[in-house]
């Protein structure tokens, strides 16, 4: 069964999933995501090129680091032989470190930061493999336990301070489901800043997530800008309500967190892969994002 909190963070993510008109089609379409590097549950690739990011100038590629005697595996993206560099926590979307990920670091890279971004299902299963979203939800994301995250996400921090990365000046950012693991690590983790892409900010708890970015606003040691859809069908405009409450009631780096809405975008705006692409609220976002980073001492 679907949790759920998970089976509404589905629903939103169906307008850019692939219906299928056939085998041949489906073959097609499988063959196109993963020659471009992504999960073939993502859906289908927009008529347009995604964003491609050259890795020119920078040190890219596959890393891994320690945790609890797990090897975590992990993209990675800073300025060639540069050291002391700002740090950037990129939090997957639920399709897992794909594509799409791995330029998000490549363009942090190429504004000055060390961008990591680590593989966290990687000790239930492997999202690349999933063809449909429903059982990728059911079968891998529902059993990746928050406690698991959090951990592996202090490992990836740890890792970057000792390859180049000034453990001082570190933020986070995440999407869609990592949106979601941004706040909560603002909760506890030692980064300066947080932005969050329409990450689901209520839900039920269970054993492996027994608490919801609501639950934990008041608490927040870092302040985080929410970047959120008008007409995300998942992620309703009274639970960003909800969340505005709760974080106006809570410790200073709460109430200094924000959000903006984009009315006229839903879900995934920012995925510039998927046919849910806004490109004006996606620009506009990624500029408040380093905006944001900056002023809140990440960035010089």
């Amino acid at each position: 069964m679907l949790r759920d909190d998970l089976r509404k963070e589905f629903d939103a993510l169906l307008p850019g999933h692939a219906t299928g008109a056939g085998a041949s089609r489906r073959a097609l379409l499988q063959t196109a995501l993963g020659a471009a590097g992504y999960t073939v549950a993502a859906g289908p690739l927009m008529a347009q090129t995604a964003i491609a990011t050259p890795a020119e100038g920078l040190t890219a590629g596959a890393v891994h680091y320690e945790v609890a005697g797990f090897q975590v595996p992990a993209y990675r993206a800073a300025p060639a032989g540069k050291t002391a560099l700002p740090v950037v926590l990129v939090v997957q979307e639920i399709f897992g470190v794909h594509e799409y990920v791995k330029d998000i670091c490549r363009r942090l890279a190429h504004q000055g930061y060390l961008a990591i971004a680590p593989e966290l299902y990687a000790r239930q299963g492997d999202a690349s493999q999933y063809t449909e979203i429903g059982k990728l939800m059911s079968e891998l994301v529902s059993k990746v336990p928050d406690a698991q995250v959090l951990a592996d996400l202090d490992g990836a921090l740890a890792w970057a301070g000792a390859h180049g990365g000034d453990m001082q000046r570190a933020a986070i950012t995440g999407f869609c489901w990592g949106g979601r693991i941004v706040w909560l690590y603002a909760a506890q983790g030692p980064v300066k800043a947080g932005v969050a892409w329409y990450g689901r900010l209520v839900g039920q708890a269970s054993a492996l997530t027994p608490r919801q970015p609501v639950d934990v606003a008041a608490q927040l040691r870092a302040p985080v800008l929410g970047l959120y859809g008008g007409a995300d069908g998942g992620i309703p405009l009274d639970t960003v309500d909800t969340m505005k409450k709760a974080l106006a009631a809570g410790s200073a780096a709460a109430r200094a967190s924000q959000f903006e809405v984009y009315a006229q975008a839903g879900h995934a705006f920012h995925a510039d892969y998927r046919p849910s692409y806004r490109k004006e609220a996606a620009e506009d976002g990624w500029q408040r994002m380093l905006a944001w980073f900056k002023a809140n001492g990440v960035a010089a």
